[in-house]
């Protein structure tokens, strides 16, 4: 009877894998974040002002994280990218 042969080597793809990971992890993340500390009015101003001048449908545009910090202050993390191509 025939045998049937068993899957390829995956050695080259774990390589190529590896390689892309290291790679980009030394490159670094591919957002532009920038963290803001205002208070709570001046915080909604400034996430307007970057969904104006970065759309979310081009750039990700999101607020990534925040917080309520004491005395109605929010600390706030925005995220885009870097250009909309």
């Amino acid at each position: 009877m025939t045998r049937i042969p068993g899957p390829p080597p995956l050695d080259g793809l774990k390589k190529r894998i590896a390689d892309h990971r290291k790679a980009k992890a030394q490159r670094g993340s591919d957002f532009v974040r920038e963290t803001f500390c205002l208070s709570r009015e001046e915080a909604r101003a400034k996430a307007r002002e970057w969904f104006d001048a970065f759309p979310k449908a081009a750039y990700w545009t999101e607020v990534e994280s925040w917080r309520q910090l004491e005395g109605d202050r929010i600390e706030f993390t925005m995220r885009r990218l870097p250009s909309a191509d």
